[in-house]
């Protein structure tokens, strides 16, 4: 008697993500064991519910690196050069969150018709509330001018997730694109100068 294929939780998250991306929340589970080559009680007893898999493997849980090593630079370096690490990191992990975020909303927008969005952090307020610790962290270290840290955040993040719309969302509108560096450094120009000691 042939022993049966195992395969692992991450082939079957992956295989998950390929067919979430490709076609959606409304993918069914008996694609998704298709495409991973197993049953669909294979999915549901190592995946209790599709919820659960799609949270797999859309994989939001794993953004937001980059907030801890902000946090864990108050007082050191030099503010400006930390705030454009940061605001790369924030687009580098954009690129790929942002394919899963229209997956995930393609459920809908209101949590009473998309219980995935209870389960799951909101990534652009985490993100704000970040840059909001950080600045005040820095104002209280007299490293930046006091300013109202949580205002500053949100202008920030509100330039950064325009930046996204724009380049990742929408490149074939006929707009000139703007290199990331280019972005992240322009914005930093205009907003430093309120923001320095």
């Amino acid at each position: 008697m042939a022993r049966p294929r195992s395969i692992t939780d991450e082939q079957i998250v992956e295989a998950a993500h390929e067919v979430f991306l490709e076609q959606g929340f409304s993918a069914t589970t008996a694609a998704i064991a298709r495409r991973a080559g197993v049953s669909e009680g294979t999915l549901f007893n190592r995946f209790p519910t599709k919820e659960d898999l799609f949270v797999a493997a859309i994989g939001l849980s794993n953004y937001g690196r980059w907030r801890p090593e902000l946090l864990a630079q108050v007082g050191q370096g030099e503010v400006r050069r930390n705030l454009e690490r940061a605001l790369m990191s924030v687009l580098d992990e954009a690129e790929l969150l942002m394919p899963k975020l229209m997956v995930m909303f393609s459920r809908g927008h209101d949590p009473g018709h998309n219980p995935l969005l209870q389960r799951l952090d909101d990534p652009i307020r985490s993100d704000a509330d970040a840059l909001d610790t950080y600045l005040q962290a820095e104002a209280g270290r007299g490293r930046v001018r006091p300013l109202d840290a949580s205002v500053t955040a949100l202008a920030m993040m509100g330039a950064v997730t325009h930046y996204i719309h724009r380049e990742r969302m929408l490149p074939h509108m006929g707009h000139d694109s703007v290199e990331r560096g280019r972005f992240v450094r322009g914005l930093l120009d205009v907003m430093w100068p309120g923001m320095a000691p």
